[in-house]
């Protein structure tokens, strides 16, 4: 078999606003920080601790700049990517790198509401998907429920 999968799936919070950027031939391109965090018993003492991870994700295009709008610090999403390193030198000639996830879907989950007062980012879930249709893991919305 010569081919592979390279596939994550996430669920987190945004540590800072995102960063919206364009490159020379005007693409957009969305930075995003988001932590994940982990729970789980620690073996010495039983006691309860939190594992925080941090994650860099990228999105390309008009879905970039639809969830600038939408997101900010705080906001608790779902992203489903793929992996990629980057390799680079620094200033001092060393060799650096970078492994962020290449976000092919995100959803908003909710979370804190925006500074300016707009609704908290999960009920815009349609419109961070790029294509405007709906989420079919959300299952049915309330017009569709028959009760």
């Amino acid at each position: 078999m010569s081919e592979g999968l390279n596939r994550v799936m996430l669920i987190g919070n945004l540590g800072q606003d995102p960063d919206l950027r364009y490159t020379q031939a005007g693409t957009a391109v969305l930075n995003v920080r988001m932590a994940t965090t982990e729970s789980f018993a620690d073996s010495k003492t039983g006691e309860r601790k939190d594992r925080v991870e941090w994650h860099t994700v990228i999105v390309w295009g008009r879905r970039a700049e639809a969830l600038a709008k939408l997101l900010s610090k705080g906001a608790r999403i779902g992203v489903e990517g793929r992996l990629q390193t980057r390799q680079w030198e620094d200033a001092a000639g060393s060799k650096r790198y970078s492994t962020e996830v290449q976000a092919m879907n995100v959803l908003l989950l909710g979370g804190r509401p925006r500074n300016d007062g707009a609704a908290p980012a999960g009920h815009e879930e349609s419109h961070a998907r790029g294509q405007g249709e709906a989420d079919p893991a959300r299952g049915p919305g309330d017009d569709d429920i028959p009760f």
